[in-house]
């Protein structure tokens, strides 16, 4: 039998205090605390109540999983929960997702989970795993078939632009979430071959998707979307990726 120890309260606030690139003073001021109070909860000299755990988490955006981390560290039970997405209370946000995702149609658009694993898709998705060996398939990881060499890679075009836009996206989110998971998926896909060769986007509005399609070439720019207010784990870590056309060829394919 192994143990883990618990880091305290004070010191898992601290770093996320760091990770937003707060002082104590900004980070005081925010929360309408003092300083003096703020620096003897990050040094375990002052115990924070259930409610001051929840303010600061609040006032840091820490991620809604990460906050029950921290109330069981300051020894409070977790408030928010996490629930399956086929579940009854899960209904109105299935449908709400549904809605979306059918009302999208004739583009592409699915639905991802924290570690971009693909949650629900339209049938126009369909097109981007046309060929995708099996073993990519089950489960599908969005940023894993998008750059893997038996994946989508060897049918897009700007894999060069594409692959730093994913990468980016996927390193912004680790620098807010510090997610083991996704640190290790970003080490995994920074190991993938990709030409080398700087993002060329002089005339671009946008980082766009060309990938080759039997034999057309589609542009697709892309858009993302969540919940506003969740106060279920599941439905905070939900986004919503919509792809739209970015030429006149890519928009009468998907028409027709």
């Amino acid at each position: 039998m192994t143990t883990t120890k618990q880091r305290p309260v004070g010191e898992m606030l601290r770093q996320w205090r760091e990770r937003r690139r707060l002082s104590q003073l900004d980070l005081a001021i925010q929360a309408d605390i003092s300083t003096r109070h703020l620096s003897f909860v990050e040094t375990g000299r002052s115990a924070p109540s259930r409610e001051m755990v929840l303010h600061l988490a609040d006032e840091l955006d820490v991620p809604l999983r990460d906050r029950n981390r921290l109330l069981l560290a300051a020894g409070f039970a977790p408030v928010y929960g996490e629930r399956d997405l086929q579940a009854p209370e899960m209904a109105p946000v299935k449908a709400a997702v549904r809605q979306v995702l059918a009302g999208h149609e004739p583009y592409p658009a699915g639905v991802v989970d924290r570690r971009w694993n693909l949650v629900d898709a339209n049938k126009p998705m369909l097109m981007f795993t046309e060929g995708v060996p099996a073993s990519l398939l089950d489960p599908l990881n969005v940023l894993r078939v998008s750059l893997h060499p038996d994946g989508l890679a060897s049918r897009i075009v700007n894999l060069g632009e594409w692959r730093a836009h994913l990468l980016g996206r996927l390193r912004r989110e680790i620098a807010v979430t510090a997610d083991a998971d996704l640190i290790s998926l970003n080490d995994e896909l920074s190991e993938y071959p990709c030409p080398d060769r700087a993002p060329d986007l002089d005339n671009e509005v946008a980082v766009p998707l060309r990938i080759r399609h039997r034999d057309l070439e589609l542009s697709f720019i892309s858009a993302v979307a969540t919940f506003g207010t969740p106060a279920d784990i599941t439905v905070d870590e939900l986004s919503i990726e919509l792809f739209f056309p970015a030429d006149a060829v890519t928009a009468e394919f998907l028409r027709k």
